[in-house]
């Protein structure tokens, strides 16, 4: 069994998930705001699913989808991590960093702050070769914090094939970053 990856930032703690996150993770996950950029809210069954597979996740390889909480509240506000698409897109096989708070967490800088840390762990503890982060391409948030983290816009839009065709957030556009980048953005 690997061992987990847990992380602590100056003010984040990414840790596995625990049964007391469901409920505000399923809370979070039905409000329309934060998922604005989703075909719709989900259900509370859908968010268990995902936190199941990110527990499965982490006994598998010892890295996920970390639940983040404020180190100094231990408040649960959202998740980020890294974790391999469920879906195969035409940039497979990669590893997707991603992230998403509830709305009270915004505009703190904690996305950055996490998602920055969730690429430490991939290219200095798992030796990835490259991330990506993709989200629908009028997602200007989450843009600009794929751009805070040093990731670059392939410019290569596409298609999300889990949309529904006709959708307005069918399309999305995709982000990378690869290890010698980080390294030189590190420095």
């Amino acid at each position: 069994m690997p061992r987990v990856i847990e992380i602590e930032t100056p003010r984040l703690r990414m840790r596995q998930w625990r049964e007391s996150d469901r409920e505000p993770f399923a809370a979070m996950n039905a409000d329309p705001a934060v998922m604005e950029f989703f075909e719709s809210p989900q259900s509370r069954a859908t968010s268990d699913a995902s936190v199941n597979a990110w527990q499965a996740q982490f006994a598998a390889q010892g890295w996920s989808n970390w639940a983040v909480e404020v180190r100094e509240s231990a408040e649960f506000i959202g998740f980020t991590g890294l974790s391999v698409p469920r879906r195969t897109f035409s940039f497979s096989p990669c590893v997707e960093v991603g992230w998403r708070l509830a709305r009270r967490a915004w505009g703190n800088g904690y996305a950055t702050e996490a998602a920055h840390a969730s690429l430490r762990v991939a290219f200095e503890q798992l030796a990835l070769p490259e991330v990506v982060s993709f989200t629908a391409a009028g997602n200007l948030r989450s843009r600009a914090v794929m751009e805070r983290i040093g990731m670059r816009n392939t410019n290569q839009d596409f298609e999300h094939p889990g949309i529904t065709e006709g959708h307005p957030l069918r399309l999305h556009c995709l982000y990378r970053i690869t290890h010698s980048q980080w390294s030189q953005n590190s420095a």
